[in-house]
């Protein structure tokens, strides 16, 4: 299989730069002299969550909202602390964490370094007391089956590489993998000679039969276990459920990269009937940054051997690399586990939905919009990807973030220049329309 570069907006950046001669800038007055990015920032203070404050509100004054309307999640947005003006549209990529999981993540620093040993045991008992029960209840899960990690990356490492596999042995994946899901295949296949072949999946998806059927048409007798995202990083919704019970019916260990999916809406894992699933708590679960976990099914254990020797599973370390962990960051994740549950991921589902919904219907006002996500069956709620006429991808993520104050990122891959949204739960319909006037403004330069 060949691996093909995509240029990474640094690499955007590094040459418009030199072709420039120095700083990327964009023109502020655009063509006939009407709309300025200052124009289209307009009212951007009065979308911000807490312009000028610094500290968040506390949990308890955090409700449930009752229907997906802004004005319902307003009270949401005020536990955010982003920069007052900005629009924060890429949560796909690294989620944002309200203000009350970044202090959590400093009180757990201010209190190991003010009395280390005592602090450090704090901490600990935290994690196996309050954050290991939550996780699993959360992720409908034993205790025992998870291990915490850095992130979904870490964690697809750790699985790969522990699968019992013998030179010879095939693993299908995808063709919409992440790096993260394909690179430690290349390793198993270098080192340990697996077969590993890709399942070409089109984007968008065409249906849930389509996509069991291109699994099913690749199997061998030589085939041992599959592997696929949830979601893949275009926000197309797999059917994993469907996909775990084909793989269990034929013997077939199922690996599922959940970095996408956790957070945007309610995740079962028993329920899911996958061996092992791997997912970043720092993307839509308003974790802090560098959280994730593994989850090993019981009764698949005896086909993974842990890559290190192995931790105690009541402290979530069974499967992850050793040593002294960033036992701060992990406990701040009863914070973030905790803000969660009190706005319900069924209901986090249904605003990321309006939301996208919205942001659909408003691209489709723009002439030249070809949208790539697919139905809502087969679709994340939160992710929406797109192409655009007259408007490269790569270079709309400067243009956005400097004519609408917005972050948003790429999606040149799957064949697509796409752009890719991802809005969340403190994101607005003004955001929306902020954005896309500042599409048509892109496209004009």
């Amino acid at each position: 299989m060949t691996s093909i570069h995509q240029p990474s907006r640094r690499d955007f950046l590094r040459q418009a730069a030199a072709a420039g001669g120095g700083a990327v800038t964009v023109p502020r007055l655009l063509a006939g002299g009407t709309l300025s990015a200052a124009g289209l920032a307009a009212g951007c203070e009065s979308a911000t969550s807490r312009p000028g404050q610094s500290s968040s509100p506390d949990l308890a004054t955090l409700t449930t909202p009752t229907d997906p309307t802004d004005d319902a999640w307003a009270a949401v947005r005020a536990h955010f602390i982003l920069e007052p003006g900005t629009a924060y549209m890429n949560n796909a990529s690294l989620g944002m964490p309200p203000g009350i999981v970044a202090e959590a993540v400093a009180d757990g620093y201010r209190a190991i370094s003010t009395e280390p040993l005592h602090g450090k045991h704090d901490l600990q008992d935290r994690i196996t007391q309050t954050v290991m029960p939550a996780l699993a209840q959360r992720f409908g899960a034993e205790i025992s089956e998870i291990s915490l990690t850095r992130n979904a990356t870490e964690a697809l490492h750790l699985q790969t590489l522990s699968l019992d596999l013998s030179p010879g042995d095939e693993v299908l994946i995808t063709t919409q993998e992440h790096p993260a899901g394909h690179r430690p295949w290349m390793v198993r296949a270098a080192r340990h000679g697996v077969t590993v072949r890709e399942v070409f999946i089109p984007s968008p998806l065409v249906s849930v039969e389509d996509v069991i059927s291109r699994f099913e048409a690749e199997i061998t007798t030589r085939t041992r276990a599959i592997a696929f995202c949830h979601v893949t990083r275009g926000g197309h919704r797999y059917p994993v459920r469907e996909l775990c019970t084909f793989a269990r019916e034929r013997g077939l260990i199922s690996l599922v990269d959940g970095a996408q999916a956790v957070g945007q809406f309610p995740v079962d894992l028993h329920e899911l009937g996958c061996d092992a699933y791997s997912a970043s708590m720092h993307k839509w679960m308003f974790g802090p940054v560098g959280t994730g976990f593994l989850y090993v099914r019981a009764d698949a254990r005896d086909r993974f051997a842990p890559a290190f020797e192995p931790g105690s599973a009541s402290t979530g370390t069974e499967y992850a690399p050793p040593g002294t962990a960033d036992f701060p960051v992990r406990a701040a994740l009863a914070t973030s586990l905790a803000f969660v549950d009190r706005l319900g991921l069924a209901n986090v589902d249904a605003r990321c939905r309006y939301l996208s919904n919205y942001l659909k219907d408003r691209l489709s006002e723009l002439d030249g919009c070809t949208l790539l996500s697919g139905p809502e069956d087969l679709s994340a709620p939160g992710s929406t990807i797109f192409q655009l006429d007259g408007l490269d991808a790569m270079a709309s993520v400067p243009l956005l973030e400097e004519l609408a104050q917005t972050h948003i990122d790429e999606h040149q891959r799957d064949g697509h220049d796409a752009i890719r949204i991802s809005t969340h739960v403190y994101n607005t319909r003004a955001e929306i329309d902020r954005l896309v006037d500042g599409l048509e403004a892109a496209r004009s330069l």
